[in-house]
């Protein structure tokens, strides 16, 4: 009776001790044995797209096959990444990269060991799934840039996610710490790193006890990022890339009225694809060490002294200040004096007597000294930042420089220095401190040319939402002042005295308004063939066109060019053009005696704009 007491109270015991766990803890016990079964995986979301004004795409994105290793479901990875080599070829770099990956991340994340795998390859592994646990062929997105070198300094590129890409996240999520994950480096694509990125999804697997995923569950998509157009014109964009060809050079083309880039380029570029998944380090030692310097963006983030193309800011200072009208004269006997130095004129010889409008037609300096002495550095330097030299602007790309239009405050307290008269004297002709951007220097002859406050665009749209314009309000100048300022810019090009003569363009009803520049990178003045290239002066071009009813304006600096007349104008008259026609211009739109050169120029360019989107399908 005693044993049979004590084996029923035991069996009691037990069968409450099953009924709790079976009844009271079912659910927890449940939740236990799913989360063994079941894992729940992050799915990347696909990134959005970038497309030109036209709708031809300059970023997309395509399939990329790879081969993903989970620690925790693979057990021993080195042994699972020796079955795994004895299928398909491995390179030792991604091995050891991949090794470093699964020791440092959550054993749940998924690390891959072979990448760019062929479909062969991708096959055999999924064929030898279940000898492989843990081990998992997958098809991802990469991203790839169809216009290759003529569009990286404005879209940028990505790459994977390293550690100052996390250190700078506030919080860095989930999805940027996969392996490979690919975010924005410079350009566009990380100046709207989050918009374009999107959101990621989520999906459930079932896993049996070797890790091999059974059966997909469920899955919630994630949200795609946005779709981006630029306001680029692929087709112009590629003709300005290819025209600067073996030049250290930039060139912006602006829309008057709207604001908006319609090419932005600099040259040398190079292949953002080649970043996409790390860049080897002898193509980026070949880059470092390029004189021409083709890693930064020339065209918003190189500053430079305007030289002449300045003229115009100091001639509408004084204008607007009332120190000097359109008639005053001054005689230019090829010097100044200003505090016992000489200051020359580019013309040794002098110009004799100059008033506003053939000085800025010849280039006089020694008039622009005189107006700008008797006006000051301030009214100056206002101006300057009024028409868009000094001033730094919001645009989706990296680094986009302030350029400086000095006056005395920013001498006084960033040199700790008294401003002088030579100083003025410097500055009057676009040297000395005065710095702008080849974007500058497009949005001040966009001013000029309509009047109006342009700002520069380059986000068209965003998932077809369009974006502001920067048409921008009347600046409130003296109408006056701006037709003899237009006047003496469309003589330098279309008058036989003018400084750009040679670069004009005779179609009717196409005829541009422009200026010269040439800036000293040394204080000696020596002939440009006797130095060496470093040594030589940057050469500079700024015009609008058509002159009397603008419609772009073009800006290009060509680093140690020699003269803005000889090298930098005839670049921009052929952008000019260009942009103007919408593709290559008639041969009849140039002077006579250009013609043959300039159909030779037109056949060796049109070869060289090889790349083009691979079809029809590329067009949004």
């Amino acid at each position: 009776m005693v044993l049979g007491g004590a084996m029923a109270a035991m069996s009691g015991v037990l069968a409450l001790r099953m009924r709790h766990m079976q009844v009271d803890q079912a659910d927890q016990f449940r939740l236990l044995a799913d989360e063994n079964r079941i894992n729940i995986r992050l799915i990347p979301p696909v990134r959005g797209r970038i497309f030109d004004r036209n709708g031809i795409i300059l970023a997309e994105n395509t399939p990329s096959y790879r081969i993903n290793i989970v620690r925790e479901e693979a057990g021993d990875v080195e042994e699972a990444i020796a079955r795994l080599a004895r299928l398909i070829e491995l390179n030792p770099a991604e091995i050891e990269r991949a090794l470093r990956d699964l020791r440092e991340l959550r054993g749940d994340t998924p690390v891959t060991v072979a990448d760019r795998v062929s479909w062969d390859d991708l096959s055999r592994v999924a064929v030898n799934a279940p000898a492989l646990p843990g081990v998992t062929p997958e098809v991802g997105l990469t991203r790839r840039y169809p216009y290759h070198e003529h569009t990286a300094h404005v879209l940028g590129y990505v790459g994977p996610v390293n550690t100052r890409d996390l250190e700078r996240i506030d919080a860095p999520t989930q999805l940027l710490m996969m392996p490979r994950f690919q975010v924005g480096k410079i350009g566009l694509e990380a100046r709207r790193e989050e918009m374009l990125r999107g959101r990621a999804g989520t999906k459930r697997v079932e896993v049996n006890a070797a890790g091999r995923v059974i059966r997909e569950l469920d899955r919630q998509e994630g949200q795609a990022g946005a779709d981006f157009q630029v306001t680029l014109d692929a087709a112009l964009q590629s003709y300005a890339q290819v025209r600067l060809n073996g030049e250290s050079a930039a060139a912006v083309v602006m829309d008057c009225e709207t604001g908006d880039l319609l090419a932005c380029v600099s040259a040398p570029s190079y292949d953002p694809n080649l970043f996409v998944r790390g860049i080897s380090v002898p193509d980026y030692n070949a880059l470092l060490e390029n004189k021409y310097r083709p890693l930064p963006n020339k065209a918003v983030q190189g500053i430079y002294p305007p030289g002449s193309t300045f003229k115009m800011i100091t001639a509408l200072a004084a204008l607007n200040a009332g120190t000097f009208d359109s008639e005053t004269t001054v005689r230019c006997n090829g010097h100044m004096e200003v505090s016992g130095r000489r200051f020359h004129c580019w013309r040794r010889s002098g110009h004799g007597n100059m008033n506003l409008h053939t000085a800025l037609r010849e280039s006089c300096d020694v008039y622009f000294y005189e107006l700008a002495l008797r006006t000051g550095i301030d009214a100056i330097a206002d101006m300057a930042r009024r028409l868009g030299v000094g001033v730094a602007f919001d645009l989706e790309m990296t680094s986009v420089a302030r350029g400086l239009a000095p006056d005395r405050t920013w001498k006084r307290e960033v040199r700790n220095e008294a401003w002088r008269p030579g100083d003025t004297v410097n500055a009057s002709i676009g040297q000395g401190y005065v710095l702008a951007s080849p974007l500058q220097l497009a949005v001040m002859t966009a001013r000029l040319a309509t009047g109006r406050n342009i700002t520069p665009r380059l986000v068209k749209s965003i998932n077809g939402v369009e974006q502001p314009t920067g048409h921008g309000e009347n600046l409130g100048l003296n109408e006056n002042h701006l037709r003899h300022i237009r006047r003496a810019m469309f003589a330098v090009t279309n008058n036989r005295r003018g400084t750009a003569f040679g670069s004009r363009v005779i179609a009717e009803g196409f005829e541009i308004a422009g200026k010269t520049g040439t800036s000293q990178v040394r204080s000696r003045i020596v002939d440009n063939a006797l130095v060496p290239w470093e040594e030589r002066d940057h050469a500079l071009y700024v015009n609008y066109a058509p002159a009397d009813a603008p419609r772009i304006a073009v800006a290009v600096v060509v680093e140690h060019g020699g003269g803005g007349s000889r090298t930098a104008a005839p670049i921009a008259r052929d952008i000019t053009l260009q942009a103007l026609y919408d593709g290559d211009p008639p041969l009849s739109a140039y002077p006579p005696q250009d013609r043959g050169r300039i159909q030779t120029q037109q056949e060796e360019l049109s070869r060289a704009r090889t790349i083009r989107p691979r079809d029809s399908s590329d067009r949004a």
